[in-house]
């Protein structure tokens, strides 16, 4: 009887336990799935109980509950998918893919039997989310929902079902109805987000502070730790995100390979977190609590241990914005784009991706927001050499 265990990703504590079952009728593998909380060795001996207890008294095997045939809706096939590949997925996309699934699809096209949709439907069903007011993201978004689930379902299905998904298309968008791209705020706009978080308390303002200068995404900055902190060169460790869950912030692991990086920070910068440091610490004193290393740098909670939740400081965006009176199409992550067109002057394309923790170059040009004194000087240069033509004698057979 074989059993193994794994720990969940970005949960020291956590573990997940398997145990075999044997096979259904249809010759399907089945587990026994279980979580426990505490150390590995403790894990260890939990699983060697449950194995025990399976070789003792054998769990029947149930038959496979899903019927997969021409009666499948596409609510079906989201409901297994849910069921069997959502643990795999991140939690923010967990819950993204559940608000689409709860929002768009379930009580109109969820309804449909899969057999009964054809890319004539399909594509009806978009451009009727179109004419409700949908951007083109959130269309993009509902089609991958679908497309999944449906292609899962032709696969679980024995190739029976069809993808109706496949062959349609997407309406087209013109430039007007496209939506706003976040752009990179101007320098005049972040000072006066700084002043105006400066008038908040300490850990909102060292949070947009941190932001500004190092450009580290929300998610980042909210699983910083104080460990992260004591880095050789001035600088912070990266290597852990934050992303909202059901019942509150989850750790997950970096974005990609790349996000895992140093990152040097600047005086002021640091000046701020050592201060935040000692607020912390006063706070988690008169509550009994010390201040762990690898407590979280921008917690709500005494001592530090819980992360905080990354929405709590998009709200508080809001509120500074309100008060600085920066346009509202500046948001939490046009810090990032602010940052990394600043650097433009300073630093190679290179060194920009490391810093900010880019898996290739090219994402400079979605981040990087226009430099005008750049385009000044290529108007200058290029004029310049036009200019000259006047001083030059023009070549033989041409009037002059």
């Amino acid at each position: 009887m074989a059993g193994s265990l794994r720990q969940v990703a970005g949960k020291p504590d956590t573990w997940e336990l398997r145990v075999y079952l044997g096979r259904d009728s249809n010759g399907r593998i089945r587990h026994k799935h279980s979580r426990f909380h505490g150390s590995r060795r403790a894990a260890e001996r939990e699983l060697a109980r449950l194995v025990a207890e399976q070789e003792v008294e054998p769990q029947i095997v149930s038959e496979e509950p899903k019927s997969w045939g021409l009666s499948t809706t596409v609510n079906d096939a989201i409901t297994a998918w849910s069921e069997n590949g959502w643990e795999d997925l991140s939690p923010k996309t967990a819950r993204r893919y559940q608000d689409v699934w709860d929002n768009h699809i379930r009580s109109s096209v969820g309804r449909r039997r899969i057999a009964s949709l054809g890319p004539y439907e399909v594509e009806s069903f978009f451009r009727q989310l179109k004419r409700d007011g949908l951007s083109e993201g959130s269309v993009r978004m509902v089609r991958a929902v679908l497309h999944r689930a449906c292609r899962l379902a032709r696969r679980w299905s024995g190739n029976v079902l069809p993808n109706p998904i496949s062959d349609a298309e997407l309406p087209s968008w013109t430039l007007d109805e496209q939506s706003t791209p976040v752009r990179a705020p101007t320098l005049a706009e972040v000072r006066k987000l700084l002043a105006a978080s400066d008038n908040e308390e300490i850990r909102v303002a060292v949070f947009f502070r941190l932001l500004a200068a190092t450009g580290i995404r929300r998610g980042e900055a909210c699983a910083l730790r104080w460990s992260d902190l004591d880095q050789p060169g001035s600088a912070i460790r990266v290597d852990e995100s934050i992303v909202a869950g059901k019942g509150g912030a989850v750790v997950k692991g970096p974005k990609t390979r790349a996000s895992i990086r140093s990152v040097a920070c600047d005086t002021r910068t640091l000046d701020g977190l050592r201060e935040l440091r000692i607020e912390q610490e006063r706070l988690a004193s008169s509550c009994g609590e010390t201040l762990p290393s690898d407590g979280f740098v921008f917690s709500f909670e005494p001592g530090g241990r819980t992360p905080p939740y990354p929405d709590s400081f998009s709200h508080a965006m809001s509120r500074i914005r309100r008060k600085a009176g920066v346009p509202s199409d500046v948001h939490l992550h046009s810090l990032r784009h602010f940052h990394a067109t600043a650097l433009d002057a300073v630093i190679s394309e290179a060194q920009k991706q490391a810093r900010l923790g880019w898996s290739t170059v090219h994402m400079a040009r979605h981040y990087t927001g226009g430099v005008p004194e750049e385009d000044r000087r290529a108007a200058e240069h290029v004029g310049e050499l036009l200019g000259r033509q006047a001083d030059e004698k023009p070549p033989k057979g041409r009037r002059s």
